[in-house]
């Protein structure tokens, strides 16, 4: 409830950009009262403080990146982008401290800072927008981690345009040129994001916004900043600030899914043509009533060793919960696999392959059944603060779920509409069976083989 009242309250984020003014109102008075802009040059001190800011952005450049990928959400994987081109850069900056790892200033190392912060301007303008492109994203990381080794290994080697000794931090044509779109896409990305937040409120869109101001305010400095005096080491202190409101955000979500508040509203509440495949152990409940705790969490432990790999590995399926002996796998949850029904069915077949190869060692052991369904289902964003979940619901689930209890022990059995999409499989009619909450009889097969 602290954090709820903190995050709607009108007044906290009145407060919130108050604050987030004070960095530039400060650098205002340090650039017309020249007096106060003090000359502090260490060198140790520099080089820690940008290696420790690279470090932080590269963390949230990895996190976001995982859910971005695991969700299928472009709008995370774009703003792992913009950790990612700041993480890079910055510690190519690290580099450039005189008499730390290099002997003399390199123009490079030096110039990409604010390379870094305005290429992750992009990044954060590209996760405003609803944009789809998770696939674009992937592509555009490969070409970004490119971009920084090629920088790298043309600033070591002092190739043009890098072959120069070193380059003034300060406002002259090309960082100014740099810095004008860089702060115009900061701010549009921040109106975008508190838009988002009006909409629905949450700690992490401030924590976002508030981080996108600061990099706004840091390119400023870094534009008009005297060299190594406070108001250079401000746009330091400003960038590694950033970075920390944004893991404060994060430390302080659920760990389950605590990204998202950013995920697009596809990811939150969309549709997807999908295959639900639903797998449990018939004969558990009597298992576990002859045998100690210590036992039944064994065998299970060894049966999900060796059937889930192939099932998320091999076939690409997507864990979405064990519960005791019983598995639900999605297939097409991101919307990334047109042949999702092909891929269930597989899975299937390969979980009943793996799971009988144990059960051959221990033929007391009870064996897995199978069922598999295809159809539309809601991709939902359940629970709040203390608990949230990103699964599917709808009746395909459901059918699924209530074919799977119909299936024989060893087998796989599928519903009607996975059937109508492999036309090629070898399967055997079940008959017509009555499924708990559904008014007409379904018919199930039992699949033997895929063609």
């Amino acid at each position: 409830m602290l954090e709820r009242r903190f995050v709607y309250s009108p007044a906290m984020v009145g407060l919130t950009a108050l604050v987030l003014m004070i960095p530039l109102a400060g650098l205002i008075l340090l650039l017309q009262r020249p007096q106060l802009d003090m000359h502090f040059e260490h060198h140790p001190t520099h080089f820690w403080l940008v290696l420790l800011t690279a470090a932080l952005s590269a963390v949230l450049a990895y996190t976001t990146g995982a859910a971005a990928v695991r969700r299928g959400d472009a709008r995370v994987l774009f703003v792992s982008l913009a950790f990612l081109s700041a993480a890079g850069f910055l510690g190519l900056h690290a580099l450039a401290t005189p008499k730390v790892l290099l002997d003399t200033p390199n123009a490079g190392f030096t110039l990409a800072t604010p390379v870094g912060v305005a290429l992750a301007s992009v990044f954060a303008f590209l996760s405003s927008l609803t944009v789809s492109g998770i696939a674009l994203g992937r592509r555009l990381r490969v070409a970004l981690l490119v971009l920084m080794a090629l920088w790298a290994l043309a600033s070591v080697l002092r190739l043009w345009p890098l072959h120069g000794r070193a380059v003034p931090e300060v406002a002259d044509g090309i960082l100014a040129a740099l810095a004008v779109p860089t702060i115009l896409l900061y701010g549009v990305a921040a109106a975008r994001y508190l838009r988002t937040w009006w909409a629905r409120p949450s700690l992490m869109l401030l924590s976002m916004i508030s981080a996108f101001v600061l990099l706004g305010e840091a390119m400023v400095a870094l534009v008009f900043a005297r060299n190594w005096a406070l108001s250079w080491w401000e746009w330091h202190v400003l960038l590694l600030s950033a970075f920390v409101l944004v893991v404060v955000g994060v430390r302080i979500q659920w760990y389950e899914e605590r990204f998202a508040d950013l995920y697009q509203e596809d990811t939150v509440s969309g549709q997807r043509e999908l295959s639900v495949l639903f797998a449990d152990l018939q004969g558990f409940t009597a298992f576990s009533e002859q045998h100690e705790p210590a036992e039944v969490t064994a065998m299970l432990n060894t049966y999900f060793e060796v059937v889930v790999p192939p099932v998320v590995r091999r076939h690409g399926g997507d864990v979405d919960r064990i519960i005791g002996d019983a598995l639900m796998v999605t297939f097409n949850k991101r919307g990334d696999q047109p042949d999702h029904a092909r891929r269930a069915a597989e899975a299937g077949l390969a979980l009943q392959e793996a799971a009988t190869a144990v059960r051959a060692a221990h033929p007391n052991w009870p064996q897995f059944r199978v069922g598999v369904n295809s159809g539309i289902a809601s991709v939902s964003l359940l629970g709040t603060e203390g608990g949230r979940t990103h699964t599917v619901i709808g009746d395909t689930v459901n059918v699924a779920s209530r074919i799977e209890g119909k299936a024989p022990g060893g087998a796989v059995a599928i519903g009607a509409a996975t059937k109508a999409l492999l036309p090629q499989a070898r399967t055997e009619s079940l008959g017509l069976v009555s499924l708990k909450g559904k008014a007409e009889p379904v018919e199930v097969f039992r699949l033997d083989a895929l063609g």
